[in-house]
């Protein structure tokens, strides 16, 4: 295990070295007391791990620990400081451990065990993973949707803040607007300390499942970044855009991108931070299934699109043209009493949600059709 030593110390850091250097497995490539210079080195030779001291004049060790892990996340990271204090803030940086000064050699060897297990942890699979966040937040593999992963948080805090990065993914979010919206009635220093631990049970739970997603922490931000781990609201909206235009032969396509909306935008949880783009994402499914139901209207496969405009109306129970469709369906299938059900309902919908009757259009097809039938 390949090691850079940096503590701005000389006789502090001399004594950490020889004590480095009686441990097995340990190969020291570089001793620093500028941390400048500690910082260019170790983004020329890419070591396994960072002995890194944290109070430092010029370049707080802290400020170095994040430019690492922007550069090069796998590197591990081990803080010594005379001050308990910067546990939280260690664990924040995804740090392997602390060290608390004077090093001691039995101290030193339990952080070494946990490097090892760290870095021998089984390879993630090679199946794709994937974030669900179609209803509810779930991880499942991408050719295997139907079998989720078992995910236990630890707070319903860190879950909710998870899916906020994930909301904003590959996007820098202010660490000030997350505590205004997550810790609103807590005084700054605790809410930082919560924020930072809720960061740090995130990134305990992803590495149980073995999902290479990143949160890294630039100066007043974090950002998450999902590497090749997909989102099925993504691969869901991409399909739509790419898709061309409803044909016998890309109408499977059509209907699987419409099964694949399996419901509203983590609508299981109601965040209200969601709710734009839940509607967003609600009219584009909107749209793309009325587009199908017109094509299979037109191609006369009326029992099919009305299956789709009954989930049109089920979803978006204020869309008063479902139920006009799902009228005239029903007459060219045959079926009087539900064109009157469709009408029934059409009419208590409109007067209970807005205090109006069905548009004239309506009322007149109706009036029509009941004289055609006597």
């Amino acid at each position: 295990m390949r090691a850079i030593l940096v503590d701005d110390e000389p006789l502090i850091l001399a004594h950490f070295e020889k004590i480095v250097k009686d441990i097995h497995g340990i190969e020291i490539i570089g001793v620093f007391i500028n941390p400048n210079e500690a910082l260019t080195a170790i983004l020329q030779t890419k070591p396994d791990v960072v002995f890194l001291d944290i109070e430092m004049p010029e370049l707080n060790g802290l400020e170095v620990a994040e430019q690492i892990q922007s550069s090069f996340p796998q590197t591990n990271i081990v803080f010594i400081t005379a001050y308990s204090d910067y546990a939280v803030k260690a664990f924040e940086l995804n740090a392997v451990d602390y060290l608390l000064k004077p090093v001691r050699h039995e101290r030193l060897v339990e952080t070494i065990r946990r490097l090892n297990k760290s870095n021998t942890h089984p390879k993630a699979p090679t199946r794709a993973p994937m974030i669900c966040c179609f209803q509810s937040l779930q991880f499942k593999w991408s050719n295997d949707l139907s079998q989720k992963l078992d995910v236990r948080w630890r707070t319903n805090k860190a879950r909710e803040l998870f899916a906020f990065l994930v909301h904003y993914r590959q996007k820098p979010v202010r660490k000030d607007m997350i505590l205004d919206l997550f810790w609103p009635d807590t005084d700054w220093d605790k809410g930082f300390t919560q924020l930072y631990t809720a960061i740090y049970q995130i990134r305990k739970t992803l590495g149980s499942i073995n999902f290479d997603i990143r949160i890294t922490s630039h100066e007043n931000s974090y950002m998450l970044d999902l590497n090749e781990v997909k989102v099925d609201v993504d691969e869901w909206e991409k399909g739509i855009n790419e898709c061309s235009s409803v044909t016998r032969d890309t109408l499977p396509v059509h209907q699987k991108l419409i099964d694949l909306f399996q419901g509203d935008y983590l609508a299981e949880n109601d965040f209200i931070w969601a709710e734009n783009e839940r509607e967003r994402l609600r009219t584009l499914w909107l749209n793309h299934v009325t587009k199908v139901s017109k094509f299979l209207v037109a191609n006369g496969e009326y029992a099919k699109a009305v299956e789709l405009y009954d989930r049109i109306q089920k979803r978006h129970p204020h869309v008063e043209d479902s139920y006009f469709m799902l009228m005239q369906l029903y007459d060219r299938l045959g079926e009087r009493y539900y064109v009157e059900q469709q009408y029934e309902k059409l009419t208590k919908m409109l007067a209970d949600e807005f205090s109006v009757r069905p548009r004239q259009e309506v009322q007149i097809w109706h009036r029509n059709w009941k004289k055609n039938l006597r």
